[in-house]
């Protein structure tokens, strides 16, 4: 089985965006906000918006099943209060449900968090266990900048986040460190600030001690883990110089990459240079980099063809592709092996 790690709803009707443009609007004006009623959306459109799209390309690509969360750039979670932000989470949340089960055997879901600028995580927790409880997600995406790129919060290591990381525990949930929209003009939102947080979020559990209160925690850094992989002698000297443990025993045991790298040199780094057990299958299909690249003839986003040619061994690429999601989210393997597989 191959599995995708971080897929998002990138292609939902247009009726989603529409009806946040309402409740954008509102927030400027002082109208009413849209109701969640309003928003109509039939499992037909669904269905095509999958079907015409990701399940397509799944399907010519040769992967089986795919975490599946809302749109990273749509959370914006500097927009609005913790009320809006509810109510678009939980929206965004129920679609992605609705397409695991109009796709059950391919796409299953990873949940939204209703976070706001300076509001306590606790916050996040109904929501959390809802798509848990209600829905049968397995994992959550995590933004450690709910401010749009102004960094307001304080870091992963903070007792800040610590209610959060407790229910993940007693879940057994991972979470993707995934920012969203970049409100300041100074970082691209996916040439930079994605890849400016995947680093930041890795040196800000070096510097700290996490991991000693939450030793099962697991986080999943995505889009290749940014600078980390290029610069992993900076950060093993940087540890060493911090009297921290070598990188294996102070982050690894719970620090996580994927695949959504872009080119074979790319590929063939982290596999080097990264723990294989540590490297989840990912494209991020239909996301920030969606074209063919010029000098292959292949999506630069067809991350399947990167490792099979890697130089890896049958085993180690079965770890990339199956064996690592199934051991670092838990809920995951626990729901295939109910369906027998």
């Amino acid at each position: 089985m191959i599995i995708d790690v971080h897929g998002h709803y990138t292609t939902a009707p247009a009726a989603l965006g529409l009806w946040r443009d309402r409740q954008i609007a509102a927030l400027k004006d002082g109208t009413p906000m849209p109701r969640a009623s309003e928003l109509r959306i039939s499992d037909d459109e669904l269905r095509e918006s999958i079907e015409t799209n990701q399940l397509r390309r799944m399907r010519e690509r040769g992967s089986d099943l795919t975490i599946f969360s809302p749109r990273a750039s749509f959370m914006a979670h500097h927009i609005g209060d913790f009320e809006v932000s509810s109510t678009w989470a939980a929206l965004c949340n129920e679609l992605c449900f609705r397409v695991s089960q109009l796709f059950p055997e391919h796409f299953i879901g990873a949940a939204m968090l209703p976070q706001s600028p300076g509001v306590d995580p606790i916050s996040c927790l109904t929501e959390l266990e809802r798509c848990v409880r209600d829905y049968g997600f397995v994992g959550i995406n995590l933004n450690p900048d709910p401010s749009g790129g102004h960094w307001t919060s304080p870091p992963l290591t903070d007792r800040h986040w610590y209610p959060l990381y407790e229910t993940m525990v007693e879940h057994a949930i991972p979470a993707m460190i995934h920012v969203s929209t970049s409100c300041n003009a100074c970082f691209h939102t996916t040439g930079a600030h994605y890849l400016n947080a995947d680093t930041t979020a890795f040196m800000q559990c070096l510097t700290g001690d996490l991991f000693k209160d939450f030793p099962t925690l697991r986080f999943l850094i995505p889009h290749g883990g940014g600078a980390v992989p290029y610069h992993w002698g900076r950060f093993r000297g940087l540890a060493q110089e911090l009297k921290k443990p070598l990188l294996d025993e102070h982050l690894l045991n719970n620090i996580f990459f994927d695949t959504c790298v872009y080119h074979q040199p790319g590929i063939d780094l982290l596999t080097e240079v990264i723990p294989v057990k540590n490297v989840l299958f990912a494209s991020e299909m239909i996301g920030a980099v969606r074209g063919v690249d010029p000098t292959t003839g292949h999506y630069y986003d067809d991350t399947r063809r990167y490792i099979e040619a890697a130089d890896l061994t049958d085993e180690e690429r079965h770890q990339i592709f199956e064996g690592n999601a199934r051991r670092v989210f838990g809920r995951l393997d626990a729901h295939l092996r109910r369906k027998g597989l």
